[in-house]
């Protein structure tokens, strides 16, 4: 942008300030003085302007009129926008009443004689026209039931810092304040030429490939040299596959599954062969990438709550009700070695008839789940992976468990709909009363483990047995599927202790001999071929002390990683959504991720999306992998790769600096094959 141009929309935007920041400036020392006759003055202009307003103009006023009104008769002050940061962003529209303003920020306010209109940026009709068009368009949307066109003038985001203007991001415009006055800033958002990077359906996508080869493919032939020394290990032989994010371990793992199959197929048929992973979305790319390999995967890859979930209806005659609000800190308990140990310890006498259904197995470990003393022991030998609250928080949920559910307390009301809410659920759901005679989901690989420790759980039916993220695996399931390989045992661990988001892992080799599999071959990819130079860099520094020794070598170099700080989550999600919208219109074919810290934070961030075609919502790992915008949380993106990959929300509070956040943030960081975007609303993460 020239000079000329700068200074033109700097003085205007600064204009527009200095005009809002009077204008709440004059209505906050109104209020503070209680003055009642300009009150219902500025009533009065309000419904003057109100009738001759414009279509997009007249919900803004009435919310106005309505809150003024209301402050009269309560003669309670209403909250105004602050002055010293008023809003995040300015649209300006032009149709048949000539030009006007508005201002998006977090609380509306209307002053018609200051021609001033701040409007809340996520539910006032007139922002979607700031979301959907870019300056030069020319609009027509429907707002409060009537038809509106114009044309956008000017759409910008800005910043503004203690009633200062700091920063303005539109459309070709990217200006921050410095010492030396306004400059040009760094290109918001992602740089184009990365469509097609990532895997599709029949493709295994970057991670297949020798070193400087690193172009998609979707033969045997382009594994490089590591990876093909553990695809031909004897199947006979448990391999153990580590390697970093993009290395190839789901690669080398599933072609070693095939070429098992194809060799051996007597011995190894298909419908004996299984591929256990943590998450539906990995289950579902397992299951894609398999087909070009010539493996149908739908019967043979499972999550591991699934495959949980099925053994044990098998295994006991069925399940009672599982919970679905198990607090994590209990679920991080029930999946920890030292509960493991402890119960080891303490079941080696339990007799096997005590096995047989879940009820008895429920009783027998209730002593022990509600034991201060044993769960005490249980924390401390974990060497700080879980606080003191879970021992209290153990306790609680089992005895909650344990006590009669509300089915049975209300057994003696006949009327349903007394049983029964407007909305048709039963009066006690999403009460602590619901976990009443319910399990976790993460008690059944302790029962099933106890039934085949000391009642037995059957023949071996699995010939052939991929473990993928096998750091996310527990003692408990590990153990269980032991006693279902047949001997000896024809394994495959791939995984990456680095990418660790619970705190089920035990270290490689107790995970190795719970499994059977002990003196394994191991093999070390020591090539990330998914992410370019600048993110395998940045993503050993987020390990910090807990990187392998080794850097690992990238295969690619890339575009720079692009990172963006603003003051809070309304100026970051403008920002974000505008440049995602763009992206997604330059790069149709290109399959863009949005992970957040957690499910919570997705949903938001896909409303600022949700007018964008093509943007879906993924929060059980039902990803298509086809092209388009993946709004998704970390948890559920471990194993896939994605063309761009945005981070909307890495904070103090979001990472904050320990081994977990750093693990999680690895992960999210590493899911890329061409570029990422790290967006840093409010305190930035110590982490970074």
């Amino acid at each position: 942008m020239d000079a000329l141009m700068t200074d033109a929309v700097v003085a205007e935007e600064e204009a527009l300030l200095t005009r809002v920041r009077a204008a709440l400036q004059r209505a906050e020392h109104a209020r503070a003085t209680h003055d009642g006759l300009r009150d219902a003055g500025e009533l009065r202009a309000l419904r003057e302007e109100a009738q001759q307003s414009a279509d997009d103009d007249l919900p803004a006023l009435l919310h106005e009129m309505t809150v003024r009104q209301r402050l009269r008769e309560r003669q309670e002050p209403s909250a105004l926008p602050d002055p010293d940061h008023p809003y995040v962003a300015h649209l300006r529209v032009e149709d048949e009443r000539g030009v006007r303003d508005y201002v998006l920020g977090h609380a509306s306010y209307v002053d018609p004689r200051s021609d001033v209109r701040v409007v809340d940026w996520r539910t006032a009709p007139i922002a979607q026209v700031f979301y959907r068009y870019r300056e030069g368009d020319e609009y027509e949307e429907e707002i409060a039931g009537r038809l509106v066109t114009g044309m956008v003038l000017a759409r910008r985001v800005v910043v503004i810092e203690r009633g200062e203007l700091t920063r303005i991001l539109g459309d070709g415009i990217a200006l921050s304040r410095g010492d030396g006055g306004w400059q040009d800033d760094h290109e918001i958002g992602l740089a184009g030429g990365g469509a097609g990077v990532a895997a599709r359906k029949g493709s295994l996508g970057i991670g297949v490939g020798a070193e400087g080869r690193a172009a998609r493919a979707d033969v045997t032939a382009l594994l490089d040299a590591e990876q093909h020394a553990a695809i031909a290990a004897p199947p006979s032989k448990p391999l153990l596959v580590i390697g970093s994010a993009g290395s190839g371990k789901t690669t080398v793992a599933l072609h070693r599954l095939a070429r098992v199959t194809a060799r051996e197929p007597s011995r190894y048929p298909v419908d004996r062969v299984r591929v256990i992973v943590p998450e539906e979305g990995l289950a579902r790319l397992s299951r894609r990438l398999l087909e070009p390999l010539g493996v149908q995967g739908a019967q043979q890859v499972s999550t591991l709550d699934h495959w949980a979930l099925t053994l044990a209806k098998e295994t006991f005659g069925g399940v009672p009700r599982i919970g679905q609000e198990t607090p994590a800190i209990v679920v991080r308990l029930k999946r920890h070695p030292a509960l493991f140990d402890a119960l080891r310890a303490r079941c080696a006498s339990l007799a096997p008839e005590r096995t047989r259904n879940v009820r008895k197995l429920q009783r027998a470990l209730a002593p022990i789940m509600s034991d201060y003393e044993i769960l005490g022991r249980v924390v401390e030998a974990s060497k700080g992976d879980l606080p003191k609250s879970a021992i209290e928080e153990t306790v609680r949920h089992t005895m909650r468990q344990l006590s009669d559910s509300p089915e049975k307390e209300l057994a003696s009301i006949t009327d349903a709909a007394a049983k029964t809410t407007i909305d048709g659920r039963q009066v006690w759901e999403d009460t602590p009363e619901a976990t009443a005679g319910s399990i976790d989901l993460e008690d059944l690989p302790i029962y099933l483990w106890l039934r085949a420790w000391r009642g037995g759980i059957g023949s071996a039916r699995i010939a052939h047995l991929v473990l993928d993220e096998a750091e996310d695996f527990s003692l408990f399931e590990l153990s269980v599927l032991r006693a279902l390989v047949q001997q000896p045992p024809s394994v495959t661990l791939a995984g990456d202790d680095a990418q660790q988001t619970g705190t089920g892992f035990a270290g490689w080799s107790r995970s190795l001999d719970a499994l059977g599999a002990k003196g394994a071959s191991q093999v070390k990819l020591s090539i990330s071929y998914r992410c370019p130079r600048p993110v395998a860099q940045l993503a050993r520094t987020i390990l910090g002390e807990q990187a392998p020794e080794e850097a690992v070598r990238a295969a690619r170099e890339g575009v720079p990683v692009v990172r963006d700080a603003f003051p809070d989550e309304a100026h970051a999600q403008l920002v974000m959504a505008s440049a995602v919208r763009d992206l997604a219109e330059r790069e149709p074919r290109a399959s863009i991720a949005i992970i957040a810290s957690d499910e919570d934070a997705a949903r938001r961030a896909h409303d600022a999306l949700s007018d964008t075609p093509r943007v879906r919502l993924v929060l059980e790992g039902d990803f298509t992998f086809e092209p388009g915008i993946d709004v998704t949380h970390v948890d559920a993106v471990k194993g896939l790769e994605f063309d761009y990959v945005v981070l909307p929300d890495v904070s103090a509070r979001t990472y904050p600096d320990d081994r977990e956040s750093r693990r999680r943030l690895h992960v999210a960081v590493t899911r890329t094959t061409y570029q990422l975007w790290i967006i840093e609303p409010g305190a930035r993460s110590p982490i970074l």
